[in-house]
């Protein structure tokens, strides 16, 4: 059987990254526990290694699913972190600790690109492993490759680091770039990915430059 030819290891050393950079902050320079995030993100590398090895052409219900789920719950608890340290901004229950407000901010604002990067992945058209066999005629992101075929290899199809970009660029730009949402489900998720990276950019380099 063929292999697919899209590579899991950039989504876990994403994870791996985002794991570090959270780790790197230190604890004293964080307002919120990132430990609850920490776990759940090595589950799902543990989990996305065991079901995924790094090429596969066909999907596991328990590798999917349990992905699914825990995708989930990062973000919920990724946004609530952010709901959280809105509030505390708002009704001043931070100290004037500058260091604290951006290591929070930048744990969460990391953590907002590559969950979200990994959802458009797994999302798209269903799934990397969906695409590679053509299951779905039409796209839930429309890449530039996609409307000038000629700038493309024959069978071009988006990989994750094409996810990551956009949704760096979502986090960055607050709207869409190069990429264009078609489907519901994607413009909600990128609304919701804008309002979470801007609410947090805003009101913590508000607040830390104020301190400072």
């Amino acid at each position: 059987m063929a292999a697919d030819t899209e590579s899991r290891l950039p989504v876990l050393i994403a994870l791996v990254a985002a794991m570090a950079m959270q780790l790197a902050i230190p604890k004293d320079y964080t307002l919120i526990p990132r430990w609850p995030l920490i776990v759940l993100e090595a589950v799902l590398l543990v989990v996305m290694a065991a079901t995924n090895p790094l090429n596969r052409t066909r999907a596991t219900r328990v590798g999917t699913v349990a992905t699914y789920f825990l995708l989930a719950a990062i973000t919920l608890d990724n946004t609530a972190s952010a709901v959280v340290l809105d509030i505390r901004i708002l009704s001043g229950q931070v100290s004037d600790d500058a260091a604290g407000l951006l290591g929070s901010g930048a744990a969460i604002y990391l953590t907002n690109i590559v969950v979200f990067g990994i959802w458009f992945w797994k999302l798209d058209s269903g799934g990397p492993i969906a695409r590679y066999h053509g299951e779905r005629k039409y796209p839930d992101f429309m890449f530039p490759q996609m409307g000038n075929p000629e700038l493309a290899p024959p069978n071009w199809r988006p990989a994750f680091l094409d996810y990551l970009y956009l949704s760096i660029t979502n986090v960055m730009a607050f709207s869409p770039t190069d990429t264009m949402p078609l489907a519901r489900w994607a413009k909600a998720m990128m609304s919701v990915q804008a309002m979470v990276a801007l609410s947090t950019a805003a009101l913590v380099i508000a607040r830390a430059v104020g301190v400072l």
